[in-house]
């Protein structure tokens, strides 16, 4: 920390807070005006997958007279926010990074990098993967007689769940690697507890995706496969200051 930035008063640090929240919340809404006219195409994307696991003749439907102007509207300003988020990240690292010794500032600024791009691949495997599939599901075993019509907004609603869902559990391997980093645990623990993660991401899977064995597993299965991922990650910051401090104490 610099002489200039420890002479830095509470309201100094307001300012420059205010400064970096206006800045994130510009960068949004920059974004949302250059999406704003593509409002439309961009929920008909959204769509997709369920439209092309839909019956023959099937549609979906708009309940409340306002749904078809505000279920895309809604969706740019939340895609608006996703685009922007490695601008606002770094918004964040501009205002705490200050305060940061050098080797936290090794290990915050690959994090943040890191959980945007799992984040991101959350939501890309939810779209992708989960979506198609758990659509199909759903409407294979709708009873006999039933039509199927999906509201847009009721719609919206779930499918964004399902995106805060996995981008969240994407992040597995960044919570490890934050909790073995403080001392709130090490590796060989989190390995000597493997068994009951494995039951914690079925758990976790069945509270966060709808209530069938499909997106329950594609949820599950991601996440044990990250939780390996951040224990080989953590298990490599572990060693590497473990090689710092050895010289120290001989």
């Amino acid at each position: 920390m610099s002489e200039n930035q420890a002479n830095y008063t509470l309201f100094d640090h307001l300012l420059e807070l205010r400064t970096r929240l206006l800045k994130a919340v510009v960068s949004v809404l920059v974004v949302f005006c250059c999406l704003a006219y593509f409002a439309q195409d961009i929920y008909q994307y959204l769509a997709q997958p369920l439209l092309e696991t839909m019956p023959v003749g099937a549609q979906m439907i708009a309940t409340d007279v306002a749904s078809p102007f505000f279920a895309p509207f809604k969706l740019t300003i939340v895609l608006s926010i996703f685009i922007a988020i490695p601008f606002i990240l770094y918004q964040v690292w501009a205002f705490v990074a200050p305060g940061l010794y050098k080797n936290e500032k090794r290990l915050i600024a690959p994090l943040m990098l890191g959980s945007t791009l799992l984040f991101y691949a959350g939501v890309s495997f939810a779209y992708f993967v989960v979506f198609p599939l758990a659509f199909a599901f759903f409407n294979s075993v709708a009873p006999e007689g039933v039509t199927i019509a999906t509201d847009i907004s009721s719609y919206l609603d779930f499918v964004l769940k399902l995106f805060f869902a996995f981008g969240a559990a994407f992040e597995i391997p960044i919570a490890i690697i934050l909790m073995c980093w403080t001392g709130m645990t090490t590796t060989q623990s989190l390995r000597s507890k493997r068994p009951y993660v494995v039951v914690g991401a079925f758990v976790i899977g069945m509270l966060l995706t709808p209530p069938d064995i499909i997106s329950q597993t594609l949820l599950a299965l991601p996440m044990l496969l990250l939780f390996e991922v951040g224990l080989i990650i953590a298990s490599f910051y572990q060693n590497k200051e473990q090689e710092e401090v050895a010289p120290e104490d001989t």
